[in-house]
């Protein structure tokens, strides 16, 4: 019993600060105020989704993935690292007085069309970056080698503890207009600003990590024995 909620609880702990829902919502806001509530309602839907989903894979099949192709974890952090930090650049550059063809926010359009942006950039890797895939698939790979069926190793409670984070996305998300209205025009402002420049940390942070993973390999590679 104690293990299942120990691997419930450091699932959930380990990627709650990665994922950042709450963090994430004004950023969230926005990269989709050109869009009507109902619209961003089903995109966190969505997100909350694709998110479960992307970390499932992850957490089951990441480490098998990643043989299979022949990709290291390092590879991995340093291009999504550089993907993150695009996005934060961007919005954290982003001129509030300007037109929708910023290149931070989505374009108006149809439901089509802001469907077509809820799995990139809203989930990968807004929501679900290169660093939580990196935290499940080193927590898939941990239980992989613990004794016992897939029920004894905490698998499902792994599992559960990823899918209670994404209703925590949902709620936030999809309320983050309230938490706006909250904090009001300058308040938004300094929270969406101060996020931004979390996830442009957060970029060069996974990149830095790659890097001090990636550069020992090289040099091992191509330095003789």
């Amino acid at each position: 019993m104690w293990q299942h909620i120990g691997a419930f609880a450091v699932t959930f702990v380990a990627l709650f600060p990665v994922v950042n829902p709450i963090g994430d919502a004004p950023i969230f806001l926005a990269l989709t105020q050109s869009y009507p509530q109902s619209v961003r309602t089903i995109l966190a839907r969505k997100i909350a989704f694709y998110g479960f989903i992307l970390l499932a894979a992850s957490f089951l099949f990441g480490t098998l993935i990643l043989d299979f192709f022949g990709i290291s974890l390092a590879v991995i952090r340093i291009a999504g690292g550089a993907v993150v930090t695009a996005t934060g650049w961007n919005l954290l550059n982003d001129d509030d007085s300007s037109s929708d063809d910023s290149s931070g926010k989505l374009k108006p359009g149809t439901l089509e069309s802001a469907m077509s942006h809820a799995f990139y950039p809203l989930t990968l890797p807004l929501t679900v970056g290169p660093g939580c895939i990196s935290i499940a698939i080193t927590l898939g790979a941990r239980m992989k080698h613990e004794a016992g069926p897939i029920w004894e190793r905490g698998y499902v409670s792994a599992l559960i503890g990823m899918f209670a984070l994404c209703l925590v996305v949902l709620f936030c998300y999809s309320r983050a207009d309230h938490l706006v209205r909250m904090l009001g025009k300058s308040g938004t402002a300094i929270l969406t600003r101060l996020s931004a420049f979390i996830l442009l940390a957060m970029g060069v942070q996974i990149i830095w990590d790659g890097l001090k993973d990636g550069i020992p390999q090289l040099f091992s590679f191509l330095l003789p024995r």
